[in-house]
């Protein structure tokens, strides 16, 4: 049975009396699949975290890259950061990652995506905009000479 994820994004503050936060829920619909657990990772190690692919391939806990919706990553460590590597199929032929993108996720932090399917790209021929986008493989979180933790939460249809 399918049900509906909510995301509700929320900022609040007062400068100066004057209210800037702001509210924002969005809604998925038709979500039949959650993936939730919490990873630690040792100090100058690195785990993956995730692996997509397009079919589910239960050897490498694959996620099938045309189901998944919605990717939260959230660092629970209260004093240091992690960097989060998203591994990129460029080739989009299913294999593995021939680029990549690092993305420092500070203390308490949280790093939200979309579907992986045609859902990033790296580029260093030049510093233009991508709109030829590809497919995540999988994210790597590598926490440094810190040891770290982090929550995985991902919702599919």
């Amino acid at each position: 049975m399918a049900g509906t994820l909510k995301v509700k994004i929320e900022e609040d503050i007062i400068l100066e009396n004057q209210n800037y936060g702001s509210k924002r829920t969005f809604e998925i619909s038709s979500i039949a699949n959650i993936t939730k657990k919490i990873v630690t990772i040792a100090s100058d190690d690195d785990a993956t975290v995730l692996v997509f692919k397009s079919t589910v391939a239960s050897a490498d806990s694959a996620l099938d890259k045309e189901n998944v919706k919605y990717i939260r990553i959230t660092n629970l460590d209260s004093s240091n950061s992690v960097n989060i590597s998203l591994q990129l199929d460029s080739g989009e032929d299913n294999s593995s990652a021939d680029l990549s993108m690092t993305h420092l996720l500070e203390a308490g932090r949280s790093f939200l995506m979309g579907a992986p399917d045609e859902g990033a790209h790296a580029d260093d021929d030049s510093a233009t905009i991508v709109t030829a986008l590809t497919d995540l493989e999988s994210i790597i979180v590598d926490p440094g000479s810190n040891s770290g933790q982090v929550e995985v939460f991902v919702a599919s249809t």
